[in-house]
C-alpha cells in the first residue's frame, strides 16, 4: 500500500481568489439555501440569458420561486422523484433549480434519450413527476403512473425554500449510458452542494467578471456542476444553448470568457481558430475548463498560445464531479491536478479512495453495486490508478477493470502505453487494447491522427508517422509490453455522451 505524504491542498484553492471574494462565498450545505442566497447576495448582476433576453439573479429567484408554487400545488410528496426532459434551456435550468430547493429529487435526462428508454428510466428510478420539451412529448405517450408537464410550466405566486436535512437526496444522475438499464447515482444536497462550491476556483476575480455558455448537456454532472452552477455560485452570467452547432456559430457575437467544455469540444474550437483565425472565440475568452475525457496537452499548448489559460481536472459522477483540479497546466500537463478541500483520500494497491462531503449515497435501488463502490471501512473505490508526485500533484496511470493481463501474469494498464501517444502533437486520440495477430494475443493500439497537423499530406506519410511513432514508444518498453499491432483510424471512435472513446 501507497500512502502519500500530507498537503495542504485547501491553500492551493483558496489562495486562488482574492480574499475579499473568497470571503464573500460561503459554502451552503443545500439548494434552498444557495437558491435564496444568490438571489440575494447577486441580485442585480445579469444571471441568465437565452441569447436574446437576460434575467437578473433576483429576476431567476422570483421564476423559480413561481416554479417551486406549480411543483407545490401539484400535490406531491416532499422527497418525490421529479425528471427535467428538455435540451440546455432557460426552462430546464429554472426547473431543476426549483425541483431541488422545493425539496425534491431532480433527475435530468439526456436529449438522446429514446422512448423506451424513457419508459425504462421511470420505472427503474420511481418518476413521480416529469417535466416534457414540446418535441420530446411523443416520447412519453405511453408512460404510466407519471404526471408529465410542460417545461413551460409556471405559477403566478410564488413558494419559498425548502431546507431539508443536507443527507437528503437532491438529485440522481445516470453513470452508465442511456440505453438499457444505466445505474443512477444519489448526490445528497451536501455531496451536490460541496461540488458546486468547489466550482467557483478558478484562478483571479471570480464574481461578477465572467460569461458562460451551457455548452455541454445538464444531465451530465460536469455541465451541470461545473459549467452551470459554478457560474451562480459566483455570480456570473450564463447563457443557454439548445443547439451547441449553432451556439459555437455565435462565439464571436456572444465573446465568452469561459468555456466548460470537453476535449472532443476543444478539438473542434481549434480547427475553428485555425480556419477563422482567434476572432473567432469572441475576443474575450479568458479561461478553458477542461474535463470528462483525457486531456492531451496539445490542447494546453495550442489554447495558451492563444492566450487562454487552460484547467483541467479530474471527477466521477459518484464525486460530485469535482475531485481534483490543475490550473498549473503549463508545467504539469499531464497531471488531472490537487484534491479539492472537503475530502480525504487514500491510495490501496494503486487505487484512489476517498472519503467526504461529496462522495455520492449510492446507486439508487442497486444495493449489490452500491456495496462494490466502498470498502469495507467505508471509503469510495474510485477504480482509478493514481500517483501523486513530491509537490502533490496527482496522476492517473489507468482504470482497474481495463487493465490487460500478460501470459506471464503481469497487469499492463492500456492508459499508461496511451500516455506517450497523447503526449505527441499529431495525435488527436489513441485506445491500447487486447487483441489477435495471426491467432496469438497481443497489445494493440488504434490511432485517431490530428489531421491539422499533417497540414494536407498524404494518408501514407500519415500511416509512416504514426508506425514510427509506435516504434519509438516500443523501444522505451519491455519486451512484454510492446504494442505489436497498429490501426490508423481514418474514421473517429465510437464515442460516450461525454465525448470520451468508447472501449469496446
Amino acid at each position: 500500500m501507497y500512502k502519500p505524504k500530507t498537503f495542504n491542498m485547501s491553500n492551493y484553492f483558496y489562495d486562488m481568489l482574492p480574499k475579499d471574494e473568497f470571503e464573500r462565498i460561503p459554502y451552503l450545505p443545500t439548494m434552498g439555501q444557495f437558491v435564496d442566497w444568490f438571489a440575494r447576495e447577486y441580485a442585480d448582476l445579469p444571471a441568465l440569458s437565452d441569447q436574446v433576453h437576460t434575467l437578473t439573479y433576483k429576476e431567476l429567484g422570483e421564476r423559480v420561486a413561481r416554479r417551486r408554487a406549480f411543483l407545490e400545488a401539484q400535490g406531491l410528496p416532499k422527497g418525490a422523484h421529479v425528471a427535467i426532459f428538455d435540451r440546455n434551456s432557460q426552462d430546464a435550468i429554472e426547473l431543476f433549480l426549483a425541483v431541488t430547493s422545493a425539496g425534491y429529487v431532480a433527475m435530468n435526462f439526456p436529449a438522446s434519450l429514446p422512448e423506451m428508454a424513457v419508459i425504462g428510466s421511470c420505472m427503474k428510478f420511481d418518476i413521480a413527476a416529469m417535466f416534457v420539451r414540446d418535441e420530446f412529448v411523443p416520447l412519453t405517450a405511453k408512460l404510466q403512473g407519471v404526471k408529465v408537464f410542460p417545461t413551460t410550466s409556471i405559477a403566478d405566486a410564488e413558494a419559498p425554500v425548502t431546507v431539508p436535512d443536507p443527507e437528503a437526496p437532491a438529485a440522481i444522475f445516470f453513470t452508465g449510458g442511456t440505453t438499457g438499464t444505466p445505474k443512477g447515482a444519489v448526490l445528497s444536497h451536501r455531496a451536490l452542494m460541496r461540488g458546486n462550491y468547489n466550482a467557483i476556483f478558478k484562478p483571479g476575480k471570480v464574481i461578477g467578471v465572467h460569461r458562460y455558455i451551457a455548452l455541454l448537456p445538464l444531465s451530465h454532472v460536469f455541465g451541470l456542476i461545473a459549467g452551470t452552477m459554478g457560474c451562480f455560485y459566483t455570480g456570473n452570467l450564463i447563457y443557454t444553448c439548445e443547439d451547441m452547432k449553432a451556439t459555437i456559430g455565435r462565439l464571436p457575437a456572444l465573446k465568452p470568457t469561459v468555456l466548460v467544455i470537453v476535449p472532443g469540444v476543444c478539438d473542434i474550437l481549434a480547427g475553428m481558430v485555425k480556419m477563422y483565425g482567434p476572432g473567432f472565440l469572441g475576443g474575450e475568452l479568458r479561461m478553458i475548463i477542461a474535463g470528462a475525457a483525457n486531456v492531451p496537452p496539445r490542447l494546453v499548448t495550442i489554447f495558451s498560445g492563444l492566450g487562454v489559460e487552460f484547467c483541467f481536472g479530474y471527477g466521477l459522477t459518484e464525486t460530485a464531479n469535482l475531485t481534483s483540479a490543475n490550473a498549473d497546466a503549463l508545467t504539469h500537463p499531464t497531471s488531472i491536478g490537487k484534491i479539492y478541500p472537503g475530502q480525504q483520500t487514500r491510495v490501496v494497491d494503486g487505487e484512489l479512495q476517498i472519503k467526504g462531503d461529496n462522495v455520492f449515497s449510492g446507486y439508487y435501488k442497486d444495493p449489490e453495486k452500491t456495496a462494490e463502490a466502498f470498502t469495507e471501512d467505508g471509503w469510495f473505490r474510485t477504480g482509478d490508478l493514481v500517483h501523486f508526485d513530491e509537490e502533490g500533484f496527482l496522476y492517473i496511470t489507468g482504470r482497474i477493470k481495463n487493465l490487460i493481463v500478460l501470459s506471464n501474469g503481469e497487469n499492463v494498464s492500456p492508459e499508461s502505453l496511451e500516455e506517450p501517444f497523447y503526449a505527441d502533437p499529431c495525435v488527436r486520440d489513441a485506445m491500447v487494447k487486447e487483441d489477435d495477430l495471426n491467432g496469438n494475443p497481443v497489445i494493440a493500439v488504434e490511432i485517431l491522427p490530428f489531421m491539422p497537423a499533417f497540414d494536407g499530406k498524404p494518408w501514407e506519410e500519415v500511416e509512416a508517422y504514426m508506425n514510427a511513432l509506435v516504434g519509438k514508444i516500443n523501444a522505451t518498453l519491455p519486451s512484454t509490453h510492446q504494442i505489436r499491432k497498429v490501426t490508423v483510424r481514418t474514421e473517429d471512435f465510437k464515442r460516450t455522451g461525454s465525448m470520451k472513446v468508447a472501449r469496446v
